[in-house]
């Protein structure tokens, strides 16, 4: 297996939160005739992590999976553990897989592995995978029951300047819209590719947005130089 076009297509990844204040809140406390003060601990510091996302067609979920799970010590000893898996919601068969990597490299020397293109095939895997490796710098992993994701991921000129756009544009607009910010991301290899992971609560506004005039402007004055692709699935886990 090996990494295969400049826009990839995934699932789940799963993810993600972000920096906080540098000072910690001071709370005032009185009892009767003594004040105390409490300070209130920050949130740890978010840190940068790094994903391998693995899409591929399968025959049917439901007997992949069991083989895929019975290949998760393999994973483990090349430092990958799975963070989320999705199902393409035009296509069920269709598996969006999110795993954190600890060491980009292992990752690599894992996809390539002989016996993995056979284990693959013998589980129902029915056409090559697509893999791509992310540095995710972005990520709330705060809990929603809503299962619905729809990755989207674009190639951009500078990526500084997309993100001043990005920001301007406001999760405020985006939520209006029926997408909810859970993550972003940036190519390990090509630093100026982007990968955006929203919750959908609108599928409806969402998909019109994607299409609308409005949104295409602000990917043009963000410097998107490429198709957007958008991916829409569930989580199963």
């Amino acid at each position: 297996m090996k990494q295969i076009s400049s826009i990839i297509t995934a699932a789940m990844l799963l993810f993600f939160s972000s920096c906080n204040n540098n000072s910690s809140e001071k709370k005032e406390t009185k009892t009767n005739d003594t004040t105390t003060t409490t300070k209130v601990p920050e949130p740890p510091a978010f840190t940068p992590f790094t994903v391998m996302l693995v899409q591929h067609p399968v025959k049917s979920f439901e007997k992949w999976l069991p083989a895929y799970q019975g290949h998760d010590s393999v994973r483990k000893a090349y430092g990958l553990t799975e963070l989320a898996i999705g199902r393409g919601l035009d296509n069920p068969n269709m598996i969006y897989i999110a795993m954190k990597a600890d060491d980009v490299e292992k990752a690599k020397q894992f996809a390539a592995l002989p016996n993995l293109k056979e284990t693959m095939k013998k589980s129902g895997v029915t056409a090559a995978p697509t893999i791509s490796y992310l540095n995710v710098i972005r990520n709330d992993s705060s809990k929603t029951d809503q299962k619905d994701r729809v990755l989207l991921a674009h190639h951009v000129k500078d990526f500084d300047a997309w993100l001043k756009v990005y920001d301007a544009e406001g999760k405020d607009t985006r939520a209006a819209n029926g997408m909810i910010d859970r993550a972003l991301a940036r190519g390990v290899d090509d630093p100026n590719m982007v990968y955006i992971l929203f919750v959908i609560t609108d599928m409806a506004k969402a998909k019109a947005r994607f299409n609308s005039p409005d949104l295409k402007k602000v990917m043009t004055d963000a410097g998107v130089d490429s198709k957007p692709e958008a991916h829409f699935y569930k989580l199963t886990n």
